[in-house]
Order: C-alpha cells, then structure tokens, then sequence
C-alpha cells in the first residue's frame, strides 16, 4: 500500500512540477488537457485503449467549434480523397448493393472490368473464393475485396441473366478515372448544358474538354447545373468560374480571426466571356458551387435559376497527425466578391439543429414559396456591375426561383426509390432484354423517341415489390419468431395503388431514364431526367427570351 501511495504522491508531483514549469512553456487549456489525458493513462482503474481515448477527445473539442471541423480516421481520409483526386485502383465498374447483392450499374469504358467482357446488369456473387451476396456483408468489406494496387488479379464469379452457371472472370486491376462531369450535350442548336457533380481535381479539364465539344456543336449559351453538388477544392472552383469573367475580376476572398484577407482572382480573360449564361442550383449546391454561383451573380454575368443554396461558406484545412488520420479545421470564411458571406448561422456545438435547417426550410414553405424567405437590411448586398440587390447570412439566393415539385411525390414513390426496388427492377430488365433493346434501338435518339414505358413494365415493377415486401417480412419474422404482426417492414410502405397512380408519370421517366443510362452512360440518363426539370426548363426560356434574361440580371 505505501509503495502504491509513494506513486500516486510521485505522479502528482510531477504532474503539479509540469503545471508550474509548462505555464512557461504552453498555455494553461493545452496543459489542462495534457495532464488529464497523462491522469487516466496512468492512474484510471481499468486498461484503456489510449489511441481511442485522444480521437474521443479530438472529436469532443471540434464539436464545440463549428458544424465543419471534423476528424477523420486514417481510412476515412483515403475514402474523402478518393472521389476529388480523380482515380484510384480497382477493376472499373460503378455498382449497387440491392436486397445484398452487388448489381453492376456501369463499366467504365477501357477499364479492367470491359476488357474482360463484364456488363452492366452482372451480379457479383463470389469475390477470391468469398462468397459476397446474400451474406449480409457490409459495402467497405466489399470494395476493399474488388479494390487493390495496379496490376494485381482478383477473380470474380458472376451470375448473368438466367444462366444457371457462375461466369468465372480473372480481372487484372488497373488506375480508375473517377469523373466528375455527368453530363454535356446540346439542348437545341445553342444552348449547351454542362452537369458537374462535384469540384475534382480533374473538374477543370472535363469542363474544358466538354465545353470544346458543345462549340463544336454550335453551342452560343449555356445551362450550367450545379443542383445537389456539395462542392469540393476550392481552385476547381476559381478555375471555372474564371471562364466566365475577365483578367482581374475578384471570384472570392478568405478571412478568419488567424487568417488576413486573401483574394483569389480571374487570371486571364475567360474563354467564354460574351455567351448568355444559367447556373441552377438548388438546396444541396453548396461551398465551391457557391463560390461559383456568388462570382458570376456578382458580376452579373450569370442568371441564377432554382431554390436558395445549402449555406456554405466555411474553409477547412486539412491537418494531418502522426497516424495518418486528420482534422480538418474551420481557419476562415469565404466572401463573395460583393463581400457576402455565404455561411449559414449555426450555434456552436449543436450539429443536429444546423443538419435540420434543410427540412426546416421546407416545414417552413421556403422551398415551395420564394416570399417565405426573408433577409434583414443588415444582409442587402449590391452586385458590381448593375447594382442589383443580392443577400448574404445563409447561401445564395438565385434570381429566378423555382419551387420544388411536390405534386407527383408520394409515400410508395419515396419506397420505390428508398428500397432499391425500381433500381433493382431496371437491371433486371437490363439483364433480360439488352439484346432486344440494342437491335431495336438502334442509337439513343430512336430510343429517346420511340421508347415508352408500357403497363406491363409497370405491374412488373409492382410485381417485384411486393415480393421483396413478403420476403423482408419473412426474414424479419425468422429473426423474431415471436412477431406476429403484420405490420409493413421498415423501408418499404404498403402497396397503395391511388398513390402509384400520382407517381406513375414520374416513374415512367425514372424507369425510362434508368434504363438509358445502363444502355449508353449519365449523360443519357440525364437527357430523358431533365425533360422534367423545371430549373432547366425555365432556365431555357429565359436564354432564348433576350428581354427576359436582361431584365433578371438589371440590364433594362
């Protein structure tokens, strides 16, 4: 007992000499946190994982900052670089896990996958001897099995159609482009659109490479979509946006407490100055979407068509610590060249009121009704050619707004989509009919034109629902064979066939589109998509209405 006293008095000691010498030598917060981390290392009555004990710690003190200082273990920084640094190495194929099994959407043309003869619609069942459906395995477990260094071989087993053998395929990994640009195609003889998922490394060169290909085609104005892109590297976003303006134009500034003002500015004039220009953005724009749509609605060079941005105007900076793992920490706001900050209010350390503020804007009509937004003067911004007025405190605010589509949208539809159903019943229909579908179209736009959706497609696709509904319920009552209820299993809802009616016209286009995608590739899918986009549509009219599209930027 004395000599575990002896310690206990040693240890103090020590721990009250690093307080008096370590004020010296650190502030007193950093060394408060020190010594409580060295107490319970040495001192606590049972065995603690100490790497666990610092992330829990680390995660504790951002959470108290803001809602976008975060920490990253080291796999999560390798996954969050993935899709921005533009490749990685695997065997090239874009896939779903449906009802546990790994479908395979697309094969990325001259990847490893299509060199072997892989297609869309194949089933993985057996990774290197794993079997990997049906198994309940999670999706990580599962790319880490497909993933690997370049030039090593993974053999899969694949079930095709109604084959009722295992295709045995030997893949040879190779580097996979990831892109970022899911779409370009001319609308009519003029107006090109460009849809950009995210800001990559490699965004600024497919935008080039795509808006090369529209001029090719005759393309004088463009649509731009931003709609659901959360953003990415800031210089993706400068890069872009100095496209559209000219040699010296301010496109964004930084400024924090630590950090003085930095201004990031157009470089050279940008190659596509003088065209009629519609950038639409919708709720899940955000970031470097905003700094993109900020700059040209600035500088009046861009109409902004959709509903009020997600809010985002916070700057990380990626710190990495000794394990490979990383914080990423808020060191400034960005500002808008008019001087806006885009950030959103946020309390500090309530994470799950800010996450909210989306479906908050909604149970408060903001995204069915423009006049349910309101900004104080204390906001009112001016933009730097003709002196519109603009807001700032919470995204950008586009000039022509567009109220969401509630119409069509109903509780089976959200199923449908939410269970992967319609998902699963597009490969299927991939997998049965390809043939058929290739000799009848001939190219997309015979499909595009002649291609219907037809009733028997839609009790198919009902069909199928209601057979994943009685097989997740018997599964659910094999795990509790005490439940007797029968109550509908969660994610999916009931069969309600005056709701799959309101639906019907959307699912025809989902369905329609889907099945061009596996066909051909996204931009397919988004040409059928966005035959039902009202931003789009609008955002049209506006270009090939000169009075119009001069009016919403303050020109007359």
């Amino acid at each position: 007992m004395k000599m575990k006293h002896l310690v206990l008095i040693g240890f103090l000691s020590t721990c009250l000499f690093a307080c008096s010498y370590g004020q010296r030598q650190m502030d007193l917060p950093a060394l408060k946190v020190n010594t409580a981390l060295s107490a319970i290392e040495n001192l606590y009555v049972d065995t603690i994982n100490k790497n666990k004990l610092a992330e829990d710690a680390i995660i504790g003190l951002l959470e108290k900052l803001d809602p976008h200082s975060n920490y990253l273990t080291p796999q999560e920084v390798k996954e969050m670089n993935e899709p921005l640094q533009g490749n990685f190495d695997g065997i090239g194929v874009q896939f779903n896990m449906l009802t546990d099994t790994l479908y395979i959407v697309q094969v990325i043309p001259g990847g490893p996958s299509e060199k072997v003869g892989i297609m869309a619609g194949d089933r993985i069942i057996v990774v290197n001897d794993t079997i990997i459906a049906g198994v309940g395995m999670k999706n990580t477990d599962i790319m880490s099995r497909l993933r690997g260094q370049k030039g090593t071989v993974v053999t899969v087993k694949i079930k095709r159609g109604n084959n009722p053998n295992l295709l045995v395929f030997k893949i040879t990994r190779d580097k996979i482009p990831i892109h970022s640009l899911d779409a370009s195609y001319m609308i009519n003889n003029e107006v090109g659109y460009i849809k950009l998922s995210r800001f990559a490394a490699t965004s600024y060169d497919e935008f080039m490479a795509a808006m090369k290909e529209l001029r090719s085609q005759g393309m004088k104005h463009l649509i731009f979509d931003l709609q659901g892109n959360g953003g990415g590297y800031m210089n993706a976003a400068i890069d872009i946006a100095n496209e559209f303006l000219k040699w010296g134009d301010l496109i964004v500034y930084t400024e924090g407490a630590h950090q003085k003002r930095k201004d990031f500015s157009a470089s050279n004039d940008g190659s596509f100055g003088d065209g009629k220009v519609a950038v639409l953005v919708d709720e899940s724009s955000a970031s470097a979407s905003e700094i993109v749509s900020g700059a040209l609605q600035d500088w009046d060079r861009a109409v902004i068509v959709g509903r009020r941005t997600f809010g985002k105007g916070l700057v990380q900076s990626p710190i990495t610590l000794p394990d490979g793992s990383m914080i990423r920490l808020t060191i400034a706001r960005y500002y808008t060249p008019s001087g806006r900050s885009i950030q959103k209010p946020y309390e500090k350390g309530s994470l799950e009121m800010y996450n909210k503020e989306i479906s908050s804007r909604f149970e408060r009509g903001e995204m069915l009704n423009a006049d349910s937004i309101h900004f104080p003067d204390s906001l009112k911004y001016s933009t730097l050619v003709e002196h519109r007025t603009v807001y700032g405190g919470g995204g950008i605010m586009p000039d022509y707004f567009i109220p969401l589509d509630t119409t069509r949208s109903t509780h089976l539809h959200r199923s449908l989509i939410a269970s992967g159903v319609i998902y699963k019943f597009v490969m299927n229909t991939i997998d049965q009919n390809r043939a058929y579908y290739q000799r009848q179209y001939k190219d997309f736009d015979s499909f595009k034109k002649h291609f219907t959706v037809r009733e028997n497609l839609l009790d198919d696709l009902l069909n199928l629902y209601k057979a994943e509904i009685k097989k997740n319920k018997d599964d659910a009552k094999e795990k509790n064979a005490d439940d007797t209820s029968d109550e509908p299993v969660s994610g999916f809802a009931e069969v309600d066939m005056e709701q799959f009616k309101i639906s019907t016209p959307l699912i025809r286009l989902q369905i329609k589109a889907l099945l061009a995608r596996d066909l051909w590739s996204m931009s397919e899918y988004y040409q059928i998509i966005n035959d039902e986009n009202d931003s789009l549509e609008k955002a049209l009219q506006i270009i090939e209405n000169n009075g119009e599209y001069n009016k919403l930027l303050g020109k007359i």
